[in-house]
């Protein structure tokens, strides 16, 4: 049976130039044996070889960006994104059960210094709350305000997903009832060297990696969440990514203008304060919405200036959009919405003798798709400015870096939660930290009735 099998995967690894991936076949245990072999029947190889030869159309990024100018939006500065319509549409929508939200979580904190998948990072800056708890908070007091359940569907990782399952579990979900959570793993890519060959990580085993954010379309709808949402009577998804606590789940501002644009894919941005800020440039490209990367935009376009010397390229991806769910149903069934990209990567292989080798410098290419690529095909794309300090504070980097740190976003979570305890009329002293959870009060008026013009606070306190 196992020479049958050796037979059959030699026959189409040969199809392909990989029979190499069959070296140490002879060694391995049974259990390794068939271990490999799943793994190889589930790798599109004629894919893997089309992905490594390309498909002769290299793309001008220059080009492309040198075309590029500001995008469709509604920009703070025109008084309209907090606008009475927006609002209402949103409401109306939300109170209708018809929204649910998507949290990207496939991230290991490695760069944190952190051993476990980021959301489980203590990111309260008085209560230790975690990235998953901040949005879990979120989500459970918009249903609460609006009388209403809203599903969360959550992609993990393959390095993720247990450790997030029990994590979750261990916390009983932080109060979200188990039939409105929905946990589904990215899929992966295998990389491949500067040959086209894919590369063993174990003698049993092909090294592999997630297939980038863009993965969760395809592990959306074949985890059966699409249709899940599809029966729930869902119209559209909120997406966000776990390492950003400051998200607005739901946002009713950027909902209810795209629900007013009658958009199938709106993105949240903010205004970069300089040309070069290490964030996605949303643009407009030939009347269609495009992200151009921060490594990707020429330095001189990027500092085009308009006649008022703001930043002609302005608008900063956040990785925050609202999509129609008919919308990534079409876009499930389409080849070409989400294309992949290429990046030179270190990836760590076993050499001719089956022993791990850690290469010191780049050499294999990996291959991810990114969601914000679902631009382009979108109708009515629209992007909707916010200020960075309400929505943006992402937690990235280890303590001690320039940015995007734990005290980075700390700091950030104070300084919005205290306006907000300063805008209801408390008095607060200069030296106080204040750390709201939204499921105490969900909005301002919730806010002034629990704690009444007048009130003083004296001391540090987490409101939960």
């Amino acid at each position: 049976m196992q020479a049958a099998s050796k037979d059959r995967l030699n026959a189409h690894l040969k199809a392909y130039q990989q029979e190499h991936l069959l070296a140490f076949w002879s060694d391995l245990e049974s259990e390794s044996q068939d271990q490999l072999a799943r793994q190889l029947d589930a790798i599109d190889f004629e894919l893997m070889q089309q992905l490594h030869v390309g498909n002769g159309e290299t793309e001008d990024l220059e080009t492309i960006a040198s075309r590029a100018t500001s995008p469709a939006a509604v920009r703070l500065e025109d008084g309209a994104r907090d606008s009475d319509d927006a609002h209402e549409a949103a409401g109306a929508l939300i109170a209708a059960g018809k929204i649910g939200a998507m949290l990207v979580a496939g991230g290991q904190g490695t760069r944190l210094g952190f051993p476990h998948p980021k959301g489980m990072f203590p990111i309260g800056p008085l209560s230790d709350r975690s990235l998953f708890q901040m949005h879990i908070d979120q989500l459970l007091a918009i249903g609460a305000h609006y009388g209403v359940r809203l599903p969360l569907y959550l992609m993990t990782s393959p390095a993720t997903h247990d450790p997030t399952l029990k994590f979750l579990q261990e916390h009983d979900n932080f109060g979200l009832p188990g039939e409105d959570l929905r946990v589904f793993c990215q899929g992966t890519m295998p990389a491949v060297d500067l040959d086209g060959k894919l590369l063993l990580d174990a003698p049993h085993h092909v090294a592999e990696s997630p297939d980038g954010h863009g993965g969760m379309l395809a592990a959306f709808c074949n985890s059966g969440c699409l249709q899940d949402a599809q029966e729930r009577g869902l119209e559209q998804l909120f997406y966000f990514q776990v390492d950003n606590p400051l998200a607005k789940v739901c946002d009713k501002s950027l909902i209810g203008h795209h629900l007013l644009a009658d958009s199938e894919m709106t993105t949240q941005v903010v205004a970069k304060g300089a040309p070069d800020d290490k964030v996605g440039n949303v643009v407009d490209v030939d009347g269609r919405l495009i992200v151009i990367e921060y490594s990707d935009l020429p330095t001189e376009i990027g500092e085009r200036r308009n006649p008022d010397g703001t930043l002609e390229l302005w608008a900063g991806n956040i990785a925050i959009h609202v999509f129609r769910v008919d919308f990534l149903e079409r876009a499930a069934q389409s080849k070409s919405a989400l294309p992949f990209h290429r990046a030179r990567k270190k990836v760590p292989f076993v050499d001719e003798r089956g022993e791990l080798v850690e290469p010191t410098e780049p050499n294999a290419t990996k291959f991810e798709r990114f969601i914000f690529d679902l631009m382009p095909s979108a109708k009515n794309a629209i992007a909707v400015e916010a200020a960075e300090a309400d929505v943006f504070a992402p937690v990235k980097n280890a303590s001690g870096s320039p940015k995007d740190t734990p005290e980075t976003a700390q700091a950030a979570i104070l300084v919005r939660d205290r306006l907000r305890i300063e805008s209801s009329g408390v008095e607060l002293a200069p030296d106080i930290a204040i750390e709201i959870n939204p499921r105490y009060a969900y909005d301002a008026k919730a806010l002034r009735d629990k704690l009444p013009q007048g009130t003083k606070i004296d001391r540090d306190t987490y409101f939960h």
